[in-house]
């Protein structure tokens, strides 16, 4: 039996994707320790969400399905999470710009004492960025917050030329794998 779905995110984009999808579910902020070195970004992702996880389980009931998830941005081996300020997002758009950069969520998931998790990727092409387009960006201050130093869903959208994988995973959760993952955790 399955208890409630809880996405375990302060992120407005991940319960976005899931009210847009029509999927019901309870939310809370995990407040976890997301300060982690020398890993690839894959692994990055999978340890900050496994760190999520254990943050709110015991906040959870057991048959409860609980979500939790991390993105980063990697270009040239280097992780781009959330720019400290705006020096650093400044830097993080020249990097991006006219290249080929890959979006990393992990994701964990927990019901009934059994942890599933996942990582996918997908690769993201921009445009190479005017000077004036990337201060007009910095102005808006839309990159704060934003793995990469920016949200595709903004204004940073005219930022992209193309898109290889998954559109949703570029906002932090890849939901259709998501729910295929919870349905054959919880074989409903």
């Amino acid at each position: 039996m399955m208890g409630k779905l809880i996405l375990a995110s302060s992120s407005p984009n991940r319960r976005q994707i899931l009210e847009r999808a029509g999927i019901e579910f309870d939310w809370m902020v995990s407040d976890a320790d997301e300060n982690a070195e020398g890993l690839s970004p894959a692994e990055l992702v999978l340890e900050l969400s496994r760190r999520k996880l254990e943050a709110v389980l015991p906040r959870c009931a057991a048959d409860d399905v609980v979500v939790t998830a991390d993105t980063v941005v990697s270009i040239d081996d280097e992780i781009l999470g959330k720019p400290g300020d705006r020096v650093e997002a400044e830097r993080f758009l020249r990097l991006l710009s006219g290249r080929t950069h890959v979006v990393y969520t992990g994701v964990h998931i927990a019901h009934n004492g059994c942890v599933k998790s996942f990582f996918q990727t997908t690769d993201v092409i921009f445009y190479p960025l005017e000077e004036r387009e990337i201060t007009a960006y910095l102005d808006s201050g839309e990159w704060f917050g934003k793995a990469g130093g920016y949200g595709i869903q903004g204004p940073a959208a005219l930022f992209v030329k193309g898109i290889v994988g998954d559109y949703n995973n570029i906002f932090g959760l890849p939901a259709a794998q998501l729910m295929r993952e919870i349905a054959e955790l919880t074989k409903e």
